[in-house]
């Protein structure tokens, strides 16, 4: 048994502990394409009695966008089609406490179609099962982390939203990456992050500092794929809660002023097959399988694929720029910071892949999926690994760049072929919709920049 389901709740411990009072609410919830929690807060007695088994919701959850607007194009729900239910099957297995709420417990749903209860097939959750049970199927199991970095205001959401976003204040100020006195300073809000996740059963390693002035990272160990989805999104969750009960405000926006680096969410990937490492083999090139590098391969080619998955909003894309850390070219190289791909733990048991183009914006579930896609479809061809590139990659031109805006990114995803054989011509339509709603919301908004530019001078 593990550490994490020694610390999980099981449905009797919820039970006993609703009928000695200690619990009284339950968040049932679905996460939606945003990555985000979406759901019903349950009375306790109510959830271990009949709610365990299902609850509804309104399926426009899997077909909005961040302000929760009801875009239209997408094939699955419409106004037309009268925005019916959606069931939400409570995975059992997810249940744990929400130590940072009073007598609060938490379990995640899967999205099932309300009238034959198949899962619905653009459910974040639904998408990564569909490449878990793939990868299942040729035999290996995938394991997986992230890095997740944010920022921390000196100020409250609420204060923050009546005053337009200006100011942004860090909580601190100056560039705090790795810099012990200055996250003292913040240990209010991060120690309840780190201590209140790890009693929810989250297998938190670390909290740092980060390269910029206020920037954290929260780093949770490697796990299984859906697990890693899971801790993710309950931990970007908890960081927003805890920094609000602390009347300070957090952002997971990757790149919220273009003077500052932008915040990722670094993922890290193996295949694992019997117990035993997949990716690695101690008598090649830096302890490099067959298997790890065509998987690697894979990704290489198909990057612009799935990069929406990785970068899903206009701003995500403002954070690819030359000497921030974040990458800019399609390239792997062996513990380089400025590829795109990083080999880490070389020659070790720990051999993995560092996915470095992801934004702190994306959902892991589909983010994990579309590479675990790319990676199948890597070995299923037998790619070939080029050697790894090296130096300074921002200024390597003979790499190829990261698609540099979410219109070319949507494109890429339109015409992918791999895509729509391993997740179904179904789910990549309804998230080419999501790119292009994004985008249309953009074009009809008039911003800052423009008005600064052009009120008078124009």
């Amino acid at each position: 048994m593990t550490s994490q389901s020694k610390r999980a709740l099981s449905f009797e411990a919820l039970t006993a502990m609703t009928d000695a009072g200690e619990i009284d609410t339950v968040l049932v919830c679905l996460v939606d394409m945003q990555g985000r929690l979406m759901g019903k807060r349950f009375h306790a007695r109510h959830f271990v009695d009949t709610a365990h088994e299902e609850t509804h919701c309104c399926d426009y959850l899997l077909a909005t966008d961040l302000e929760m607007a009801t875009p239209d194009g997408y094939a699955a729900t419409s106004w037309e089609k009268g925005y019916g239910d959606y069931t939400m099957k409570p995975d059992l297995s997810t249940l744990r406490l929400v130590p940072w709420l009073e007598g609060t417990a938490m379990v995640l749903c899967d999205v099932l179609d309300h009238h034959n209860h198949a899962p619905v097939p653009h459910d974040p959750r639904a998408v990564l099962k569909r490449q878990i049970d793939r990868l299942e199927a040729l035999g290996y199991e995938a394991m997986a982390a992230t890095e997740l970095e944010f920022f921390l205001f000196e100020n409250s959401y609420e204060e923050l939203r009546h005053a337009g976003y200006r100011p942004l204040v860090p909580i601190s100020g100056y560039n705090e990456d790795y810099h012990i006195f200055q996250t003292t300073k913040e240990e209010a809000i991060l120690r309840p992050v780190r201590n209140h996740l790890y009693a929810a059963g989250i297998p938190v390693e670390n909290t740092k500092g980060e390269a910029e002035a206020g920037q954290e990272e929260l780093n949770i160990r490697y796990s299984t794929a859906m697990l890693c989805a899971d801790y993710h999104t309950i931990a970007k969750h908890a960081v927003k809660e805890i920094a609000w009960q602390n009347g300070v405000a957090a952002t997971f926006m990757p790149k919220w002023d273009h003077r500052r680096v932008g915040s990722a969410a670094h993922i890290h990937q193996s295949l694992w097959k019997d117990g035993e490492p997949a990716f690695r083999d101690p008598a090649a090139d830096l302890g490099m399988s067959d298997v790890m590098r065509s998987y690697v391969a894979g990704l290489i080619r198909y990057a612009p694929d799935y990069t929406f998955f990785l970068a899903p909003y206009v701003n995500s894309y403002k954070r690819f720029a030359k000497g921030t850390f974040a990458p800019t070219k399609i390239a792997w190289s062996v513990d380089n910071r400025t590829a795109g791909f990083r080999l880490c733990g070389e020659g070790t048991k720990a051999v993995r892949i560092e996915c470095r183009i992801g934004g702190s914006d994306l959902n892991p579930y589909l983010a994990q999926a579309a590479m675990m896609a790319a990676g199948m479809a890597g070995i299923d061809e037998g790619l070939t690994l080029q050697a790894p590139a090296a130096g300074d990659l921002y200024g390597d031109d003979s790499a190829p760049d990261i698609p540099r805006t979410l219109l070319a990114a949507a494109e890429a995803l339109r015409g992918s072929a791999m895509l729509r054989n391993a997740m179904g011509d179904d789910v990549v339509d309804h998230y080419v919709r999501c790119a292009q709603w994004e985008l249309e919301e953009f074009e009809r908004a008039v911003t800052d920049w423009e008005v600064a530019r052009g009120f008078e001078r124009a």
